[in-house]
């Protein structure tokens, strides 16, 4: 999977695609037309509307303020501005107003969030507001695709490798991730949490608009395809039922509901993977607790669709 920097969005015309020099000249094709990868440089923003970013933090800092400088509105998927004063970070469903007057054409820069924070919030937040979410604990089961084209590819020769009974090749993780899981790979900080797992701590406060709410998460790499799959409890407010709670989600867009406890069927990341909506189930009353103040629920979401690319999409065409 080729991680472009940036699409020049026309939405009269076509898309130009940009990245570094090494990927100028390249041909893809989108809609059945094939278009030329052009060399970034701080000259290609001129006249330019919206453009998506997605190469990584360094060159999101180092060319995001010059696009929006330019006057093009930027949708950052890295990390390089998602925490950062007055950059808005946002999930339509969930936060739009947060880019309330930002208009294509009329620089600035956007956030997109970590994949597993929008697909936890894309369930959590429609009973965040029904019944106001004091503690969320999260474990997440994350698929190769979050780890790029490489991870996957890796993951399916390793499949094959261990079946034949070979040794396994090991470049993009130092463990064997055929038939195994292991902890994520982002770096591990100072209080012994992944920066994966503050990343969901610290964007959640950021996107709620509420610094006091508490969160804990464990982050896992798993060997699934594509799709993320997230186990969360929650600790409310006020109570919900669990009725209630399925009502709630079954109105909430981009949320599609499994839940059929008669038949053992909850959402798996088979059926999220290659779908614009998350899916939610085990949706149940968590009983360590003698009231409705808590509820489990699982989700699966398309770590590339709902988890970055559409997300983005969806940003930019709020500013049309």
């Amino acid at each position: 999977m080729e991680h472009f920097l940036g699409v020049r969005l026309s939405w009269q015309t076509t898309p130009a695609i940009f990245n570094m020099c090494w990927s100028a000249g390249k041909k893809v094709e989108f809609e059945g037309v094939t278009y030329t990868v052009e060399e970034l440089t701080e000259k290609s923003f001129a006249g330019v509307d919206i453009a998506l970013f997605s190469a990584g933090g360094s060159i999101s800092k180092k060319y995001g303020p010059i696009a929006s400088d330019a006057g093009c509105t930027v949708v950052d998927n890295s990390s390089a501005f998602r925490m950062a004063d007055g950059v808005p970070l946002v999930i339509p469903e969930v936060n739009p107003e947060a880019m309330a007057g930002m208009k294509a054409g009329k620089g600035g820069i956007i956030a997109n969030p970590n994949c597993s924070t929008i697909i936890a919030l894309m369930a959590v937040t429609p009973i965040h507001r029904a019944a106001g979410v004091k503690r969320m604990v999260v474990s997440t089961y994350q698929a190769a695709s979050g780890a790029g084209q490489a991870a996957m590819e890796e993951l399916e020769l390793q499949t094959k490798e261990v079946l034949e009974g070979k040794p396994v090749t090991k470049k993009i993780f130092p463990f064997q991730y055929a038939f195994n899981i292991f902890s994520h790979n982002s770096p591990m900080t100072e209080n012994g949490y992944n920066e994966e797992e503050m990343k969901m701590v610290k964007e959640t406060r950021k996107i709620w608009k509420n610094p006091s709410v508490s969160i804990t998460a464990t982050c896992i790499r798993v060997p699934v395809m594509r799709a993320h799959a997230e186990s969360i409890n929650l600790e409310l407010e006020k109570p919900l039922t669990e009725e209630e709670a399925v009502d709630v989600l079954s109105k909430a867009p981009g949320v599609s509901i499994i839940n059929d406890r008669q038949a053992n069927r909850f959402p798996t990341p088979l059926d999220a993977s290659n779908e614009d909506n998350v899916f939610v189930g085990r949706v149940r009353r968590d009983i360590s607790r003698s009231d409705n103040h808590g509820l489990d629920l699982f989700v699966c979401g398309d770590q590339i669709k709902k988890g970055a690319a559409l997300n983005a999409v969806q940003i930019a065409e709020l500013l049309l």
